[in-house]
């Protein structure tokens, strides 16, 4: 009888325990960390009602505020996790979060898809204290936390190469001549279907010429429209060349998700495979393809591979990969799917002789920088010739715009 009222007592302690815990959860928290749209704060509010976790957040970037409810909360012992769909590149992506909680304070880890996880520290928000403004104690400065996908840890050769484009650079100029845009499709024979690929033509296309070519690829979340939408190549490139600062070139936007639903869809991440498996897509029927249709200059001193993200990482790992189809090579803001260095340049001697332009490119708040780091360090230890450029942005539309302006003047130069 003893031992039963012993086993009563402690599961009582044990629940009161349990509700105290739950109970020390509930009010408001505040942190502050930087993204991939830069830094972002958020006030949680958190609920326990008969052991239910309700989970809210105010969050705000870049002077706009929005409200977040959070799914799957639960709150058990001192962990809580939860989960926000947020929409990237337009597609709803998975974040989920996983917090320990330590006196006032929560310390979080915070997964976005596929892409990489970051850390960051909440604290108990003092009663009254201004929503998202800042810190509770006006003297504190807010912790730096990692960016998206990683930490951003900065060197010495981590700085811009070139001034950002002026302003007006990606207006449309009424006074001077423009080219073609048009959505064309071919027969991908690797795929086994119809597909399509957005192309443009530089003001003046003639027959009569031949005309260099930049095969320009997309990321996780996008598709042939996307650089369209992020950065109007055709306004820039119409500037450019009106400017005699770009050569007249084609530029060939297609798809980089090879297979026959070629729609990012719920789950973009879900579709990295087909990405590998453009490469074939692009060798053996984009280019055949725009070869046959367009009055292009077929060598590889006249072809140009770059890309954004996802694409950033194709353009690298298709372009090094085949220096005997390209001669220009570009990755901006290259994602994960970047093979290592020494993959990506298994012979720096050769890659030397063969390159005529190799550029990486990635923002100071992009938290995929490391990615690039890593392949411009062993650039850079083998000797191999390249632009490392380093600006103020994030993992965002800006980057890709001002990069692809600053690489196509160098190109088929």
């Amino acid at each position: 009888m003893k031992n039963k009222g012993v086993i009563l007592l402690c599961a009582i302690i044990g629940l009161l325990t349990s509700t105290a815990r739950a109970a020390d959860i509930a009010g408001e928290w505040h942190a502050e960390f930087d993204t991939q749209i830069g830094q972002q704060k958020y006030l949680f509010s958190f609920q326990v009602n008969e052991g239910r976790l309700t989970a809210k957040a105010t969050a705000e970037a870049r002077g706009e505020k929005r409200e977040v409810e959070f799914k799957e909360a639960k709150f058990e012992g001192d962990t809580l996790t939860f989960v926000e769909m947020r929409k990237f590149q337009d597609n709803q992506v998975r974040i989920d979060y996983s917090g320990k909680v330590i006196g006032q304070e929560i310390k979080f880890t915070r997964k976005v898809g596929d892409f990489g996880t970051q850390e960051f520290v909440a604290k108990r928000s003092e009663p009254g204290a201004a929503g998202t403004s800042g810190p509770a104690n006006a003297g504190e400065r807010p912790r730096r936390a990692t960016g998206f996908g990683g930490p951003i840890v900065l060197g010495p050769d981590d700085k811009p190469a070139f001034d950002d484009p002026p302003e007006g650079f990606d207006r449309k100029r009424d006074s001077i001549p423009h080219g073609k845009l048009e959505m064309i499709e071919y027969d991908s024979k690797t795929v086994g279907t119809t597909r399509k690929m957005q192309v443009y033509t530089p003001p003046g296309y003639s027959k009569d010429n031949k005309y260099p070519v930049l095969y320009l690829l997309h990321g996780i979340g996008g598709d042939e429209t996307e650089w369209q939408r992020f950065a109007t190549p055709d306004v820039l490139l119409d500037n450019l060349i009106a400017d005699g600062k770009a050569e007249p070139m084609i530029i060939v936007m297609p798809n980089g998700r090879a297979q026959k639903d070629d729609r990012a869809g719920p789950n973009a991440m879900a579709t990295a495979p087909a990405f590998e498996k453009f490469e074939r897509d692009l060798l053996d029927d984009v280019i055949p393809a725009i070869q046959s249709r367009y009055s292009v200059q077929a060598d590889r001193e006249h072809r140009a591979l770059a890309g954004l993200s996802m694409g950033g990482g194709q353009s690298l790992n298709f372009g090094l990969a085949h220096l005997d189809t390209f001669a220009w090579v570009g990755g901006f803001s290259s994602a994960p799917n970047t093979k290592s260095p020494g993959q990506l340049v298994p012979d720096p001697a050769a890659a030397s002789k063969q390159l005529k332009l190799l550029w990486l490119s990635c923002g100071n708040k992009d938290g995929l920088i490391r990615i690039s780091q890593g392949v411009h360090a062993f650039l850079k230890e083998n000797n191999v010739p390249h632009v490392w450029h380093v600006d103020g942005n994030g993992h965002d539309p800006t980057h890709w715009k001002n990069n692809l302006w600053l690489f196509s003047q160098r190109i088929f130069k």
